[in-house]
């Protein structure tokens, strides 16, 4: 049994017991939590709101033209609507990387993806990026450019993330 699984059925039993001891009016158990520092870096996505927003002014400009507007009636207008919310949502859900003690988390399409040091190839590391690569799956990219992440604190991060796990880390300047 790992140690991350018998952390989290500590963290269970202690709820469940928590529970119990608020509906008996007792004062709840405080387990020593694991004092586990999480650096976390955010970002700022600018690239997929704008694309959202010029392929609706282009849904737009086209529709305008051949007067499909009138014919569509009120789908048009919330179509419309629903991209404009979704690139507002894509502006405001920023890009995270988190480093935690033998992990690194980031937020992807489908979610927060958790990347553990045994799933870590190498930690690359250029004038304006950051790249992770995995024993399997895509590289993780985190760039100054696309998505205005802070480059040069998480570098300087994943460098003592790197030494303490002893993962490669390569510096390009």
């Amino acid at each position: 049994m790992s140690s991350r699984s018998w952390e989290r059925k500590v963290r269970k039993n202690q709820t469940q017991l928590n529970k119990q001891r608020k509906k008996n009016g007792q004062t709840p158990i405080n387990l020593q939590k694991s004092e586990e520092k999480v650096d976390t870096f955010k970002g700022r996505s600018y690239m997929m709101p704008a694309f959202l927003l010029l392929f609706i002014a282009m849904y737009v400009i086209t529709t305008f033209t051949s007067d499909y507007y009138k014919e569509a009636g009120t789908m048009y207008w919330v179509t419309i609507g629903l991209y404009v919310l979704m690139a507002v949502i894509f502006i405001l859900r920023r890009p995270y990387m988190s480093v935690g003690k033998d992990y690194v988390r980031t937020r992807r399409f489908g979610g927060d993806r958790n990347l553990y040091t045994v799933g870590i190839k190498a930690i690359n590391v250029q004038k304006g990026s950051v790249v992770i690569e995995q024993q399997k799956g895509a590289n993780w990219v985190f760039s100054r450019m696309i998505n205005r992440f802070p480059t040069d604190e998480m570098a300087e991060r994943l460098r003592t993330f790197a030494t303490v796990h002893n993962i490669p880390f390569n510096e390009k300047k």
